[in-house]
């Protein structure tokens, strides 16, 4: 986002807010907030607008959210544009869920009126409200937000055919938890909610912020040179569900923090670990210094303007190098060229040197990775520095050793000096899986570039990433804080601690086993120098609300899974035998069992999404996924449907924020999402026959019939909904539709209520093509 300064002024005039000035507001306003008749139009920004009878309601357009956050007080403005598409002027009102703790500052509108306020509810008057709007409208979509506390506006104008901007500020002050701050804006995690939200968040902070995280949307972050710490919504992410969460850091040279969910017996769990290090400039005088390899191929299929966007951004690379810093260029056809016999330091004659090399280099010939590969990682390398690699490659390996396992050995038993490969696939035409386990297995990444896509621009956001290593050869180690023997953790993703480079975070996903405090020891080369870092985190802060950790946990456990058998795909003769393979079926079991029970689908079990997919019949999901992953992860080795396959992996291995809509690239490379599975709270829900099936239920081979039935919106309804709110579960009783749902492991009928309210439908059973980033 831009570094400019966050405003929050409108540019027509506004109708003065009511502030209030203690933290809470007043018992009688709250009374009179809460017993109030509802307007007949109502907005709730964070799910829809609402209206009794047969009248339309309102339309939101879109929701501009800006927070500005103040050593550890927040400040939200949130910016609510409303349409009135019909010929009548419409009387609404504004309700918007709010968290504990929080205090209206400022409620205004468009135009003249002779008043404008806003009250807060507690959570208890709160859920009166809901309940009542719940009751009359027959819908039960807000329930989600039951818990909360509600702030309720005065009433406001939409002329006939108009527009109204509403605006509501509120503040508060934010939850810490040791060194880590968190901030939540309520919305729906309704995959039927289409609203477009944009989020801009400015952080000041007096002690250093190590780094900003969100486990629910992908975000841009920017630092300032005064301090200032910006955070916004990526490009796409607009309309992405869910409550925008965020967590930021404050520290010295690394800081850390832990999020933990508990299983149900309370014993174990999942905790994410997130670390970061503060920016310091990216400078080699602040940091270790590097030794850049550059490997083009130059292959005559890289001719025209490929292999010209490879040489500059090679030269582009070496000029942005800093003092002391060594580089070298190795270009390879059916042969290998190198530019110098060892890497040379950075200096005005040698970047000139190269760039004269660069230009000499002409595509032609074959494809020879084994020898380009082993050419690099053999080099002598200087003390002291650490050693990367930027290897790039347009085809299969075609001259010298083709074999696939022989040139993924490599990188395991030739490469002394522990070398980073980072691969970069040009176009469809490259062995993807290939060039990932190259890159995984060096702690570095692969990347890839479209047919439609700049090689220059793809190589350097790679290398801007690589700027000022700050931790590396990074090991992580876990103990009981007690010092008792035995394992405490188990299944950690990555399983490799990737180097952290100047003003990175490690987001690290796990299972805890026993319910005593944990002490964590993260050693390695810390600006050159052996240094360990140690935490200790108690878990008795595990709850349910993190649901988001174990989901992120199954993303990355599934997608690691699915790749040891695409790996498997390097040998000929293991493909034909993956069904015999013992080992296999144990993966393809665990495969289907956690896409199931935590609703993560991915290409090769989207099939669980469909109508009449039976989940308690586990030899036949086996036999399907087993079949897809053979054909598909294992069989594929190139073309169009192995770089859809390597793009999926690379997004799922490292997932750190949420995908409610199981979004993923297709075979041709279209973006796929599944509306026929929610995610809700902990739980996941498939869609089966109108009926809305917790995923725990539906995978039971007996006892999915429902126990009881409840009826929407009976003294039996509102009872239920109290237990799920206490479980931190009643956004599951949101859904639209009949809910089958497991509650304290009793089977449980929701049925729906027999007419709904007038406003968005919610995302049907289809899998269908998206545009979504």
């Amino acid at each position: 986002m831009s570094a400019g300064r966050i405003g929050f002024s409108f540019s027509t005039t506004l109708v003065a807010a009511t502030l209030a000035t203690a933290p809470l507001a007043s018992a009688q306003t709250v009374a009179q907030g809460s017993t109030r008749p509802w307007a007949g139009n109502t907005v709730i920004p964070q799910s829809r607008a609402y209206c009794t009878g047969a009248h339309e309601a309102l339309g939101i357009e879109k929701v501009d959210a800006k927070i500005d956050v103040v050593e550890q007080v927040a400040t939200t403005v949130l910016d609510v544009h409303l349409v009135n598409e019909t010929g009548r002027r419409i009387e609404a009102e504004l309700l918007v869920p709010v968290p504990e703790g929080a205090a209206v500052r400022g409620f205004a509108f468009d135009g003249a009126s002779p008043e404008a306020s806003a009250v807060l509810l507690p959570a208890d008057d709160a859920r009166r409200m809901y309940e009542r709007i719940v009751a009359d409208v027959r819908d039960p979509a807000i329930l989600e937000f039951v818990g909360l506390n509600l702030v309720r506006s005065s009433v406001f104008p939409v002329e006939a055919g108009g527009r109204q901007r509403v605006r509501l500020t509120y503040e508060q002050v934010l939850p810490a938890d040791g060194d880590r701050v968190d901030y939540v804006l309520p919305r729906s995690e309704s995959l039927g909610q289409q609203i477009p939200w944009s989020v801009e968040m400015q952080i000041r902070t007096r002690r250093p912020l190590c780094t900003a995280y969100s486990p629910s949307h992908p975000v841009r972050t920017q630092r300032n040179a005064d301090g200032r710490y910006f955070v916004s919504l990526a490009p796409g992410a607009s309309t992405e569900p869910g409550s925008f969460r965020l967590s930021y850091l404050l520290g010295g040279d690394l800081s850390a923090s832990l999020l933990a969910y508990p299983d149900s017996d309370g014993k174990d769990g999942y905790f994410l670990l997130l670390a970061g290090v503060p920016a310091r400039g990216g400078g080699v005088e602040t940091g270790v210094k590097r030794e850049m390899t550059i490997v083009l191929d130059r292959s005559g299929s890289m001719r025209g303007g490929k292999i010209e966007q490879a040489k500059e951004a090679a030269r582009q690379i070496i000029g942005a190098l800093g003092e002391g810093e060594t580089f070298n260029l190795l270009v390879y056809s059916d042969s290998v060229i190198s530019f110098a016999p060892v890497p040379v330091a950075k200096s005005a004659e040698s970047v000139k040197k190269a760039c004269e090399f660069l230009d000499g280099v002409q595509a032609v010939g074959g494809t020879n990775i084994h020898d380009a590969l082993l050419e690099s990682l053999r080099q002598p390398a200087a003390p002291g520095m650490l050693p990367l690699v930027l290897f790039l490659t347009d085809g299969l390996a075609t001259v010298g050793q083709t074999a696939e396992s022989a040139i993924r050995d490599v990188v395991v038993k030739a490469n002394p000096h522990h070398r980073r490969v980072f691969t970069f696939g040009v176009g469809y035409d490259v062995n993807a899986p290939l060039l990932q386990k190259v890159a995984a297995d060096t702690r570095a990444t692969s990347t890839f570039v479209q047919p439609d896509e700049d090689v220059e621009i793809k190589v350097a956001e790679v290398y801007r990433r690589l700027q000022g290593p700050v931790l590396t050869d990074a090991v992580l180690t876990a103990s009981a804080a007690s010092g008792a023997s035995g394992a405490v953790v188990a299944d950690l993703l990555p399983d490799r601690l990737p180097d952290l480079f100047d003003g990175d975070q490690l987001v690290l996903l796990g299972r805890y086993l026993g319910d005593e405090p944990l002490r964590f020891r993260l050693a390695g080369q810390h600006f050159g120098n052996p240094r360990t870092f140690d935490f200790t985190f108690a878990l008795d802060k595990a709850t349910t609300k993190n649901s988001f950790v174990p989901r992120l946990w199954a993303t990355r456990r599934v997608a690691q899974l699915a790749d040891a058998i695409r790996q498997l795909g390097g040998d000929p003769g293991a493909v034909a035998a993956l069904n015999q393979n013992p080992r296999t079926r144990e993966l393809v079991d665990e495969i289907v069992r956690l896409s199931t029970e935590f609703g993560v689908l991915t290409e090769y079990t989207a099939f669980l999404a469909e109508e009449g997919t039976d989940l308690s019949k586990r030899d036949a999901l086996h036999a399907s996924a087993a079949q897809v992953l053979q054909e598909r992860a294992a069989g594929v080795r190139s073309g169009i449907s192995a770089v859809n396959q390597a793009e999926n992996y690379n997004a799922q291995v490292m997932q750190s924020c949420s995908n409610y809509s199981n979004r993923f690239w297709d075979a041709s490379m279209n973006r796929v999402e599944i509306a026929a599975v929610q995610q809700v709270n902990d739980r996941a829900f498939f869609q089966r026959g109108g009926t809305w099936v917790d995923s725990r239920i539906a995978q039971r081979v007996a006892g999915a019939e429902p126990k009881r039935v409840v009826t929407f919106g009976s003294p039996e309804y509102f009872s239920l909904l109290t237990k799920l709110t206490a479980q931190n579960r009643q956004g599951c009783a949101s859904l639209k539709g009949d809910i089958l749902i497991e509650v304290d492991g009793e089977a449980v009928l929701i049925q729906a209520p027999k007419a709904t309210v007038s406003g968005a439908a919610q995302g049907g059973p289809t899998l269908a093509p998206s545009d979504g980033c």
